[in-house]
């Protein structure tokens, strides 16, 4: 019997003499870790070969821009939003995506920010149309020299990845300028209301993805600038997925931390640095403590809260994740398959070995699999209708189907709140409010 089937025996009482054993318990947690690891590893893996296609995509746009290399380039970006969708769940963990402080954020920088900020301020970007039908200016892509987005001044005379990176967030949180959603609002162009689209106060049409015509890149005098932007934020956006997907590499000499950070995320959270950088290492019990309290809050706060709740409950287009493209079903659907994914340590049809579910007692397994079962059925419900006959605008707005997903979302933060229960199984104490953002928004 292996370590895997004695933990999923445990809860019906086969192999509790085993389990009694500290060592083994030990053994669990140690191998939950390598589970995580692995699925990290695995996920941003993927998520910057996909990212490296949709630039290879928007060079080839930016080169030659026709229907079809536009077309290609939307495609690109849908599919790399494929798999960075799963790779949300390590965020809040304070790993190398977004850790605020301590060594883990001066090593890798917390580039989360740069790479899927949202909402953002599309009039910094590039025109956007009013309800009158005027037309803004005053943004990065007609800027000719300097831009001041009210947080300091950046040089935009050429539209490079670091005036990118400098201008992003500068002067307030709506103020993006990189990564996903940046290039998803240069290649689709402004979507419609933004205050409340019940009332349309802000552009009059239909609830569409948005309709950037290719003459933005053809005849345009501005042209030129949007090719600079596209190609600036791709490669800056490949670059912060290179610092990511790096920490979390494997297989290699992790003896030189302070010279490469190549895999040394991955050897500190499994406690295998060594001499000069033995330092770093995470206990396992502070390593498990963070990674569950992390999956908690981006369940509960982050996907349930900001990211469904907001837009259903205002109703805001604008609050929608991927609001440019219509692609939002996927990110609720993805976010929440990462979860599932590193509970059960499972990606795709792959077992990825130990996992917390598998060490979760009889009761709270019965807990995530009543919820699991109704949101499976839920989220596959909203996928479903944006595919065939109602995007997410419309669903937040139909009345019977914003019901469903207003109870998508307390579900999800139901199952928030069970993790402390799987924490509990560990023998690592949470509170309901350490899995819950403080300042999440209040509706």
């Amino acid at each position: 019997m292996n370590l895997k089937q004695a933990i999923k025996l445990a809860p019906l009482g086969l192999a509790t003499t085993m389990l009694a054993s500290t060592a083994v318990a030990n053994q669990a947690n140690k191998a939950i870790l390598h589970t995580y690891a692995d699925l990290a590893t695995s996920s941003y893996s993927q998520a910057l070969t996909d990212a490296q296609s949709l630039q290879v995509s928007l060079q080839a746009f930016t080169a030659t821009p026709s229907a079809e290399t536009m077309e290609a380039a939307k495609q690109a970006w849908l599919q790399s939003r494929e798999s960075y969708g799963v790779t949300e769940i390590f965020r809040l963990s304070e790993g190398p995506i977004d850790a605020e402080e301590g060594w883990v954020a001066d090593a890798y920088g917390a580039p989360e920010g740069q790479l899927n900020a949202w909402p953002l301020d599309e009039n910094m970007i590039d025109y956007t149309t009013t309800a009158d039908g005027s037309i803004t200016s005053g943004n990065i892509i007609d800027t000719m020299g300097t831009f001041n987005p009210g947080g300091g001044v950046v040089d935009v005379t050429t539209i490079t990845s670091d005036a990118l990176a400098d201008l992003n967030e500068n002067g307030g949180d709506a103020n993006v300028s990189s990564g996903y959603h940046a290039i998803e609002f240069l290649l689709w162009g402004q979507d419609q209301d933004y205050s409340n689209f019940a009332a349309d106060t802000v552009t009059n049409g239909a609830l569409t993805a948005g309709e950037r015509p290719l003459s933005d890149f053809t005849e345009d005098a501005l042209a030129a600038r949007r090719f600079e932007y596209l190609n600036a934020a791709a490669d800056l956006l490949v670059a912060d997925l290179e610092t990511v997907s790096n920490a979390w590499v494997d297989g290699t000499n992790y003896s030189g931390c302070a010279t490469d950070m190549t895999g040394c995320y991955r050897s500190a959270l499994l406690g295998e640095l060594a001499g000069a950088d033995a330092s770093k290492n995470i206990t396992d019990t502070d390593a498990l403590r963070t990674v569950i309290a992390g999956m908690g809050v981006f369940i509960k706060s982050e996907l349930a809260n900001e990211r469904i709740a907001v837009a259903v409950l205002t109703p805001s287009e604008e609050d929608e994740h991927s609001c440019f493209s219509d692609n939002t079903h996927r990110d609720i659907a993805l976010n929440y398959q990462g979860f599932v994914n590193v509970l059960k340590g499972e990606l795709g049809s792959a077992d990825m070995g130990v996992s917390m579910y598998d060490s979760a007692s009889a009761g709270t397994r019965s807990q995530l699999d009543s919820l699991i079962s109704a949101i499976d059925t839920r989220v596959a419900a909203v996928n479903d209708l944006a595919e065939t006959s109602m995007h997410f605008d419309y669903q937040i707005v139909d009345a019977k189907q914003a019901g469903e997903i207003r109870r998508m979302k307390n579900d999800m933060r139901k199952l928030g709140d069970t993790m402390t229960a799987v924490a509990a199984d560990l023998g690592i104490s949470l509170t309901v409010e350490d899995v819950t953002d403080a300042e999440e928004t209040q509706l």
